[in-house]
């Protein structure tokens, strides 16, 4: 057998046909969306997956069986059914045109192959195996893993993602998840590789910045002086001047960026300087850390909404901007962040305004860490109770019937 002739395929606007509406369609369209194909789908009936593409308008679907005619203005064509003959018919109109046509039943009878692929930010790496589907996957898995491996990846050089083509800095805002260094976003980690500058807060997981490049120059935003506003003015002006400088420059935030975490003051801040900014969204601990604690913000037939709320303003303060009576009344999940301080005032306030004292309650420290300590009681007694056992920030406060909704 003659060796495969690789190539990338720019199939932006070009016409793609899929036939066939199961599950090998179901796998390749979304790589051919992604692409930028115009996709026409032909099958008679289509798995759920396929139909939400459609429901979407992200492809046009003829619901038949495959006709020659399909393919006229095709550049690719993906036949994807188990049924030989029909395969066989389409991979027919298809030479007859000059349309490389890919086989999901017979590789030997296609005219082009489908590589098993790995992707790490602008790198994209396609293996082909010699007809094997297997060997090409296990040689792909190899390379992904070395183009991921946290103890030091492969270097893939690039124009920035977000940085103007020719040059220039960019800022990434990332969230850097609850605390489990491994909760952070694979795409978030990337970038996290690729820096030049990182300007970290407090609650980042330490072994991320561990895993760094010598290289790397590494701000502690923690220990930025001045105030509160003072603070963030200056991490927006190092933001900004490292990238004007052409740096790479991440901003590292524990949970989600824009979850209480200022980052869209961060946004504001590069935009006026014309600096480029792209956002990347961590797991935020308002979730994530009930849940490690295995409290579910929502449970059927227990609560249909959860509110996230700052308790870092005291109810009775001029400067907050919750209204606690409204949210005593609710009858789903309350999710407290930095409220440890405020507690009995908040506790006391939403028993003021009717939410009864014997609504379960949690306090979760240090959430998704080694050094996580969970308290259960009630919205009555759990400032007392966290006064008692010592509890300390960063910690999560829960109050709801979700509390107990999975003890069993």
């Amino acid at each position: 057998m003659t060796s495969p002739y690789p190539l990338g395929l720019r199939l932006a606007g070009r016409r793609v046909v899929v036939v066939g509406g199961g599950a090998v369609a179901t796998r390749r369209v979304p790589a051919l969306l992604d692409a930028g194909a115009d996709v026409l789908l032909v099958s008679p009936e289509l798995t759920p997956a396929l139909r939400a593409h459609v429901d979407a308008r992200r492809l046009h679907w003829v619901p038949r069986r495959f006709a020659p005619g399909d393919l006229d203005g095709a550049w690719l064509v993906q036949v994807a059914v188990n049924d030989p003959a029909a395969a066989a018919a389409v991979s027919a109109a298809a030479a007859e045109r000059r349309i490389f046509c890919v086989r999901a039943d017979d590789r030997a009878a296609a005219t082009a192959w489908t590589p098993a692929v790995t992707r790490h930010g602008p790198v994209t790496v396609a293996v082909l195996g010699g007809g094997d589907p297997r060997r090409a996957m296990t040689v792909r898995d190899a390379i992904r893993h070395l183009l991921t491996d946290r103890k030091g990846p492969l270097p893939t050089p690039a124009v920035a993602e977000g940085a103007p083509v020719g040059g220039g800095g960019r800022v990434a805002l990332v969230g850097a998840g609850p605390g489990d260094p491994e909760l952070i976003t694979l795409k978030g980690w990337r970038l996290l590789t690729e820096a030049d500058v990182v300007v970290a807060d407090r609650l980042v997981p330490g072994l991320l910045l561990d895993e760094l490049r010598p290289d790397v120059e590494l701000v502690d935003a923690s220990k930025i002086p001045y105030g509160p506003s003072r603070a963030q003015e200056e991490i927006n002006r190092i933001l900004v001047d490292r990238a004007l400088a052409g740096k790479s420059v991440v901003r590292l935030k524990g949970g989600d960026p824009y979850v209480f975490g200022r980052g869209g003051e961060e946004l504001l801040a590069c935009a006026e300087a014309g600096v480029p900014v792209t956002v990347v969204p961590g797991v935020t601990s308002a979730i994530a850390v009930p849940a490690a604690a295995g409290v579910p913000v929502t449970h059927r037939a227990v609560a249909h909404e959860f509110t996230v709320i700052s308790g870092h303003v005291a109810p009775d303060s001029p400067a907050s901007l919750v209204r606690w009576e409204a949210l005593a009344g609710l009858r789903g999940t309350l999710v407290i962040l930095m409220g440890l301080k405020n507690l009995a005032a908040i506790s006391a306030t939403l028993a003021a305004h009717g939410r009864p004292p014997e609504t379960p309650a949690a306090v979760i420290q240090e959430g998704t860490t080694s050094a996580q300590r969970t308290l259960r009681s009630t919205l009555g007694e759990v400032a007392a109770d966290v006064a008692a056992a010592g509890l300390r920030p960063p910690a999560i406060v829960v109050i709801g019937d979700v509390v107990g909704a999975l003890d069993v």
